[in-house]
C-alpha cells in the first residue's frame, strides 16, 4: 500500500502545484473562464487582418471599471498597422518606419484598451466601446462580449509560412491568469442566414480567476442576526485586514459624509483603485448582513443589507451569490433581481442576486449612505425547515465572485430553547386541553 499512498501524494502535488490553471477552479461556476478569440479574417501576403474577441462565459463575475487591458508579446518584428474598435495604450518606437505613414502601435508588448461609449461611428465595430466592462452571463447574456479588429504584418522570423500567434497573453484584470493559445475549429460567420464565410484559423486563450491570485485578504464579511435573539453577531475580528498592520489604511468618520482628505476616482480612471475603508473591527470594504426577519406558518422571511465601507469606489453592475438548502423553495424577492444558478441539477440551493437597474444596480460608496437591501419569502419545506443549529444563516455568501468570511458557527444566534423547540402538533394540544379546563 506503501507505493499506492506514494503515488497519489505525487499526483496531488503536480495537480495543485503544478498544473498552471488548477488554482482557479470555482465549484459554483466548474466552466467559468473569459475566452480571448483570435480570428484570422485575412492573409493580405504581408500582413494579416484579425478580428480580436473576449467573451465572458462566467455565470457570476463580472468585469466593471477600469475594464479589461489585453496584453500579449509577439514571436518576432511584428507591429500594429491599423486598430478599430479599440487602441494601444502605447504607440512605441516607431523610428525606423520612414515617412507619414506610421503603424499604430510599434510595442513588443502591446496593451490594449477598449474604446469609450460615444466613440465615432468610423472607429466602431460590433460590440466594442464599453470602455472594457463585461457583463456576467447570468445577469446580460447580450454584454459578455468586447471585439476590435486589427491588421499586422507577418513576422521576419523562421516557419513564417504558417499564421503565428503571439504568447504571454494577460487580461490585465487581478486574478485573473491565462494559458497559452490553442488552435481550435474556424469560427463561421454569416450576414443572412443562408450563407456562411468561414475565416482561416481560430485561436483561444483561456483566463481563469482566482480570488487568491486576485488579493491576499478576502474582500467582503457576513455578519447574522435574527428575530429570536438578542445576539446580533459581527463579522469576525480582521476579517479583511487589521487595524494597525501595515498597508491597513482607514478612515475614521463619525458623519456619512466622505472624509474631504479623500478624492472619487475619475469616471475614466484605467487604474483599480486601492480601497480606503471606514475603520472597523472587520477591515472589509463590504458587509453583507443577514436578518432572519419572521416566521410565518408555512414561510419565512429574510432581509439582506449589502453595505459598502470603501470610501473610494461605487461597485456598478454588483452582485450576490447565496448558497442555502432552502433557496430551492424561494417564493418571492423585494427589490433585487435573482435567478437559480442549477449548478447542480436537481440541488437548486444556490441563487444570485443583482440590483433593478437604474434603480439599485450601483452600490454607491459608504460616503453617500452606501448600501442597498432586499427581503425575501421562503417556502417551509417539509422534513427540512428548521431554525436549530444554525441551519437559517447561509452556508456560502460570494459578493462579486468573491468568497465572504463567514462567523463561526459556534457565535450563530440560538433560539431562546436550543434544547428543545416545541413543535406546531405540541401547541395546538397544549390548546385544546386548555378549551377543555378553562
Amino acid at each position: 500500500m506503501a507505493p499506492l499512498s506514494t503515488f497519489l501524494f505525487f499526483f496531488f502535488v503536480v495537480v495543485v502545484f503544478v498544473s498552471p490553471l488548477s488554482y482557479g477552479y470555482d465549484p459554483l461556476d466548474p466552466n467559468g473562464n473569459i475566452t480571448i478569440t483570435w480570428d484570422f479574417l485575412a492573409d493580405n501576403g504581408d500582413t494579416y487582418d484579425v478580428r480580436v474577441s473576449i467573451h465572458n462565459w462566467q455565470l457570476y463575475r463580472h468585469v466593471e471599471k477600469p475594464g479589461w487591458r489585453l496584453s500579449w508579446a509577439w514571436r518576432g518584428d511584428e507591429v500594429v498597422w491599423s486598430m478599430s474598435g479599440a487602441e494601444a495604450t502605447e504607440q512605441g518606437n516607431c523610428s525606423r518606419f520612414k515617412g507619414q505613414n506610421k503603424p499604430h502601435c510599434c510595442e513588443k508588448q502591446p496593451t490594449i484598451i477598449d474604446l469609450m461609449p460615444g466613440t465615432p461611428y468610423n472607429k466602431q465595430v460590433l460590440n466594442c466601446c464599453k470602455q472594457g466592462i463585461l457583463s456576467s452571463l447570468t445577469q446580460d447574456p447580450l454584454q459578455i462580449t468586447s471585439m476590435f479588429q486589427m491588421n499586422f504584418n507577418r513576422p521576419s522570423v523562421p516557419n513564417t509560412n504558417n499564421l503565428t500567434m503571439p504568447t504571454n497573453f494577460s487580461l490585465g484584470i487581478p486574478g485573473y491568469s491565462c494559458s497559452d493559445p490553442f488552435q481550435v475549429p474556424p469560427s463561421k460567420f454569416t450576414t443572412d442566414g443562408r450563407r456562411w464565410t468561414q475565416v482561416l484559423e481560430t485561436w483561444n486563450v483561456t483566463c481563469i480567476y482566482s480570488q487568491f491570485l486576485s488579493s491576499s485578504a478576502p474582500k467582503c464579511c457576513v455578519s447574522l442576526s435574527a428575530f429570536y435573539s438578542d445576539t446580533i453577531v459581527p463579522c469576525p475580528k480582521c476579517s479583511c485586514n487589521c487595524q494597525g498592520l501595515p498597508g491597513a489604511y482607514c478612515v475614521n468618520s463619525s458623519s456619512d459624509k466622505t472624509p474631504s482628505l479623500l478624492k472619487l476616482p475619475q469616471d475614466d480612471s484605467t487604474q483599480e483603485t486601492q480601497p480606503v475603508v471606514r475603520c472597523s473591527q472587520h477591515m472589509c470594504p463590504i458587509r453583507i448582513h443577514w436578518h432572519v426577519k419572521q416566521s410565518y406558518t408555512k414561510y419565512w422571511r429574510v432581509k439582506i443589507t449589502i453595505t459598502n465601507y470603501n470610501f473610494v469606489k461605487n461597485y456598478s453592475q454588483w452582485n450576490l451569490v447565496l448558497l442555502h438548502p432552502n433557496l430551492q423553495s424561494l417564493t418571492q424577492v423585494f427589490s433585487f433581481n435573482y435567478h437559480p444558478l442549477g449548478i447542480f441539477g436537481e440541488i437548486n440551493d444556490t441563487v444570485m442576486f443583482w440590483g433593478i437597474k437604474y434603480y439599485n444596480d450601483m452600490l454607491l460608496t459608504h460616503g453617500e449612505n452606501g448600501n442597498v437591501q432586499t427581503e425575501m419569502l421562503l417556502h417551509k419545506d417539509d422534513g427540512i425547515f428548521t431554525f436549530n443549529g444554525g441551519w437559517g444563516f447561509p452556508r456560502t455568501v460570494l459578493f462579486n465572485g468573491d468568497e465572504c468570511v463567514m462567523p463561526s458557527p459556534d457565535n450563530y444566534p440560538t433560539l431562546p430553547n436550543s434544547a428543545y423547540v416545541p413543535s406546531s402538533s405540541f401547541w395546538l394540544f397544549l390548546s385544546f386541553i386548555l378549551s377543555i379546563f378553562l
